[in-house]
Parts: structure tokens; C-alpha cells; sequence
């Protein structure tokens, strides 16, 4: 018996593959299979299906976005097989909370997921996109790295009761005092080893960034690293790191789909006449949200209206058009948070995560021309 199209749901992992079949007629996925993580064993499987549902059967593979990223996939399509990472967030077959979990299990919920269309596919990144998207997370890696060396230090002087009389961190003359510190014996070398991780892992930043600066400077990116950097805080490494990890802007239809992707809208809880929203939902782009909310965290200082020596400098260049649609949500944005945490007494956090969301539709408007 032919059938059209079979779905092949697919819970991968780093050593095994666990597979099943299901067509739109049928009630429950069947032909499991556990594999190795081969995809050339996903061939083998779909040669095996092809003597059941003849030779006509249309096959659409797929998988949950997972630690395997894109390999697998390029891996099937590569071999002319039609394959699509799903969303875990946006698969719409329920699991209940004390549900039993088995790749056998998750292999079907898959398979009818893709059987009936209830799932939102990841985009894929073209090749450079996925080149440079993990070039910048590498740097960000490394500035995590950085962040817990400093906090190593510092705890290392609080239990020998070094204190620093100055008015911040990490300056030269911070730098300068840790260097003069004369702990006793072992304790000397301990910190010296401790300033030394943190000069290297410095210095690797440094140059890190300097990298960042010449891939931003790419034709198909130069413009419109350009136009991002004319928001508040948002630098070459955030407007890259957006550009890539987003890709095509307009595949979002508005500014509210573009922050529902990114997890920044919020949930609810709605019943009768009860309406209950919740935070926010955190589906979608961790990565970009994170970045969006750190930007965010400038809006909390300035007076509104003001613009920096250093914000004067990156909108310079563009068009009056894209620098007047800037100058607009900067200060926007920044009478929001004011507006929110001193007139309606929200927490500081809430009106960050706020300001991220409006900074997100204000993304969306510059990268698909709706400016005006």
C-alpha cells in the first residue's frame, strides 16, 4: 500500500538515534528503530521504509534542536532527503508533567508533531551566519571566563583581607594595587597565577574584538551593523551577533512576532473573566534575548534626549532618515523605563525585560524599512 508523504520522527542523541514512522492516516507512529548516530543509518532506515510504503513514499525527517546543531541536518539534505528542526518550544502535542520519558517515546511525539504541521521549524543560518555565529559565542565564552577570574580575585582578597580604597574595580589602579600586594609564600604565587589568567584572557578579548570589528565590515553586513549601532548600547558585537543569529528579518510578519521569538512577551494565564499574565516566556533565541537585555540595562541612566559623544559617533554615517527612527526609540525607550519604575513603581528588573522587548519591534522596524 503507497502512501504520499511519511514523517519520520527522529530523537537524536550523541551515541544513539531512535527512530519511528507515521502517515497522516495513522493513529500511532510504528517501525522503531535505534540506531548509532550515523546519519548514513537514517538512509539505511529510509531504504527499509521504501519496501513498505512503496517506492513513490515521500519521506520529511525531523529532529528536536539539540546538541547535534545543524550537521545532521545538512547531512540528510545533502543526500536529497527532506529534513526540518523543530522548536522544542512551539511543538504543540502535550507532554503531561508526570508523563514516562523514553527516546522511543519522544521519537513518536515527533514524528506526530511533524504529521500534523504543530511545531514552528528553526531557521537555518547560511554557511558564514553559522561560521561567525560561533566565533562570537566562543568570545562571549571567554568573557564568562573572564568575569568569574575577577570574581576569583576578588574573593581571594576578601579572605586575606586585602581592600581596595578606591572607587571601582578593574581600573589601572586597581590593577596596579593587586600587582603591589605582597601575600606570604604560597599565597604570592596563587595571585600571581590568578593575574596572569586574567591578563591573558584579556588580551584574548582584545583581540577577539578587533576580529569582530573586520567580519562586521563584510559587505553583507556592513550596513546594517551600522544601523543597529545607532541604538544605545548596542556595539558592533551585539549588532552582529543579532544580525546572525536572526538571519532574514522579514521572515517575521510584525515587531510582536520578531519579540515573541525571542521569548520576550509575556505568558498568560486566562480563564472567564480572569485574566493572569505571567513573565515572560524565555521560548525562542536565548542568546539574542540576553544580549537585548543587556543593552537594555543603559536605558536605566542618561537624562532623555541625550546622546553621548560615543552614540553621536556610531550613528555617523547613516541616513537622517535611520538616524531620526534611532534618536526616536532611544528616547522612547528611555522615558519608558523611567516612567515605569518611578511613576508606576516597577521593579527595576521588569522594566529592563520591558525596554529589551520595545528595543526588539525597534530592531525588527530598522532591518525591514518600516522607519518612517
Amino acid at each position: 500500500m503507497n502512501y504520499n508523504t511519511v514523517y519520520v520522527g527522529m530523537d537524536v542523541h550523541k551515541e544513539s538515534f531512535t527512530l519511528c514512522s507515521m502517515t497522516i492516516e495513522d493513529e500511532k507512529a510504528s517501525h522503531y528503530q535505534k540506531t548509532e548516530a550515523d546519519y548514513k543509518k537514517v538512509l539505511k532506515y529510509l531504504e527499509f521504509l521504501r519496501t513498505i510504503y512503496g517506492d513513490n513514499a515521500k519521506f520529511i525527517c525531523g529532529y528536536e534542536a539539540g546538541c547535534l546543531g545543524f550537521t545532521l541536518y545538512h547531512q540528510l539534505i545533502s543526500q536529497h532527503v527532506e529534513c526540518i528542526i523543530l522548536a522544542p518550544t512551539t511543538m504543540l502535542e502535550q507532554r503531561s508533567k508526570k508523563r514516562i520519558k523514553t527516546d522511543k517515546r519522544d521519537a513518536e511525539i515527533i514524528a506526530k508533531c511533524l504529521a500534523q504541521h504543530n511545531y514552528s521549524p528553526v531557521h537555518i543560518p547560511t554557511a558564514t551566519d553559522e561560521q561567525i555565529k560561533e566565533f562570537l559565542r566562543m568570545r562571549d565564552d571567554h568573557k564568562l571566563d573572564l568575569k568569574k577570574i575577577k570574581q576569583q580575585i576578588l574573593a581571594f582578597c576578601l579572605r586575606h583581607n586585602y581592600r581596595y580604597d578606591g572607587n571601582s574595580h578593574w581600573t589601572a589602579a586597581h590593577l596596579c594595587w593587586l600587582k603591589s600586594l605582597q601575600p606570604e609564600a604560597l599565597y604570592k604565587e596563587t595571585l600571581n597565577e590568578y593575574l596572569l589568567t586574567y591578563t591573558t584572557l584579556n588580551d584574548k578579548i582584545e583581540r577577539f574584538d578587533k576580529r569582530i570589528e573586520e567580519l562586521a565590515s563584510k559587505d553583507e553586513y556592513k550596513e546594517s551593523v551600522q544601523k543597529l549601532r545607532c541604538f544605545i548600547d548596542v556595539r558592533t558585537h551585539t549588532a552582529l551577533s543579532v544580525l546572525v543569529e536572526v538571519g532574514d528579518f522579514n521572515r517575521f510578519a510584525s515587531a510582536k512576532n520578531f519579540a515573541s521569538y525571542l521569548g520576550l512577551v509575556p505568558g498568560e494565564n486566562t480563564s472567564s473573566d480572569d485574566r493572569n499574565l505571567l513573565g515572560i516566556t524565555k521560548a525562542g533565541n536565548r542568546h539574542v534575548r540576553l544580549l537585548l537585555t543587556e543593552a537594555a540595562q543603559s536605558y536605566a541612566r542618561g537624562q532623555i534626549g541625550y546622546k553621548s559623544k560615543d552614540l553621536k559617533s556610531r550613528q555617523s554615517g547613516n541616513s537622517a532618515q535611520v538616524i531620526g527612527y534611532a534618536d526616536k526609540a532611544n528616547e522612547r525607550l528611555r522615558r519608558r523605563y523611567y516612567k515605569m519604575v518611578l511613576g508606576q513603581s516597577k521593579k527595576h528588573n521588569v522594566a529592563k525585560v520591558a525596554v529589551a522587548r520595545e528595543l526588539a519591534c525597534f530592531m525588527w522596524g530598522m532591518m525591514t524599512e518600516h522607519i518612517s
